[in-house]
């Protein structure tokens, strides 16, 4: 896939982190309602709690679930980073499709059951955290990058033509008194 432009980037990037965060959110919602539910001893409190999180499920988790998932994706193909030539992307990846997938296909029609049942459950205490502790886990990944590339990275990166200017192009280095070239332009491409 061809790179995205800067501006088309950046904008799927806060796109993608405003859908994280909500998704962030909402978990830690329906952890606060699920462990409300567990621990009152009003039934009508807790059948409450359990609507709120059904409305939650039904009409805020998915599409912010598949939006995380579909806006990541679009950033790792239109960037340089890559689908699979880091292993924290592809990490972050997988995890968000596993906790995508457990969404909407597990979670929604347990919180449906709860919902209609009324009686508290221990379950959607844990399921919040779990997915909370991975979505706190997939933002540390996003944030520090570890692990480097994977195989696949290490092939294309070897591949790829060597980015140099010509000897007669390039200025001449000004050395400090550590003798370490000042004025020598980055390898790196801006961002």
């Amino acid at each position: 896939m061809k790179h995205l432009r800067r501006p088309a980037r950046r904008a799927l990037l806060v796109v993608h982190v405003a859908v994280s965060v909500s998704w962030l959110g909402l978990s830690l919602g329906l952890l606060t309602l699920g462990i409300t539910a567990y621990t009152t001893q009003d039934l009508s409190l807790t059948q409450a709690a359990y609507r709120a999180m059904r409305v939650f499920s039904d009409w805020l988790l998915p599409p912010v679930a598949l939006m995380t998932l579909g806006s990541g994706l679009m950033l790792s193909l239109g960037t340089p980073w890559g689908l699979a030539r880091h292993r924290w992307v592809w990490t972050k990846f997988w995890l968000t499709m596993a906790t995508a997938m457990a969404t909407i296909f597990a979670l929604r029609p347990e919180i449906a059951q709860v919902a209609e049942a009324g009686v508290p459950d221990a379950a959607l205490i844990a399921a919040p955290v779990i997915s909370t502790t991975a979505y706190l886990f997939m933002t540390a990944l996003s944030v520090l990058k570890p692990w480097g590339p994977t195989r696949r990275g290490r092939r294309l990166r070897a591949a790829a033509p060597a980015r140099s200017t010509p000897a007669s192009t390039r200025p001449t280095p000004i050395l400090t008194g550590s003798r370490k070239p000042v004025d020598t332009p980055s390898p790196r491409r801006p961002a």
